[in-house]
């Protein structure tokens, strides 16, 4: 009896240093993860003055499968510490506070300048 209770406490010891090291190597994974993920994040940095658009979060409750998920065009007017942004609408002139992970740089569009005209007319042939 005592020989079988011996080999049982060691089977429970085996079997809790197998959980332990599971763990372990289960934390180390999500670390390496972690780590990995937050580099991967882009942080996004606004300056007074640039045009961005804003994430329409609330957009789910409408129908339209196409429908753009950005709306508006805004000016940011002020940057605050942890992420919060001062925006203005420039169509209604409303400024207001929104978290800086729902902005996006707005590009204008590319500028095409002195482009030389082509006359698509009937071509002349000769002989």
């Amino acid at each position: 009896m005592d020989e079988s209770g011996e080999h049982m406490k060691f089977q429970l010891q085996e079997l809790e240093e197998i959980r332990n090291d599971a763990y372990e190597s289960a934390r180390i994974y999500k670390e390496k993860m972690n780590a990995f993920h937050d580099k991967m994040i882009s942080r996004k940095e606004f300056k007074i003055g640039q045009k961005v658009i804003l994430y329409h979060s609330r957009l789910r409750l409408f129908l339209g499968k196409l429908r753009s998920r950005w709306i508006g065009l805004f000016v940011v007017t002020n940057i605050f510490p942890h992420g919060p942004v001062e925006i203005q609408n420039l169509a209604t002139f409303k400024v207001f506070k929104v978290n800086g992970y729902r902005l996006k740089t707005f590009y204008e569009g590319f500028q095409v300048k002195n482009v030389a005209k082509l006359d698509l007319g009937d071509p002349i042939y000769t002989d």
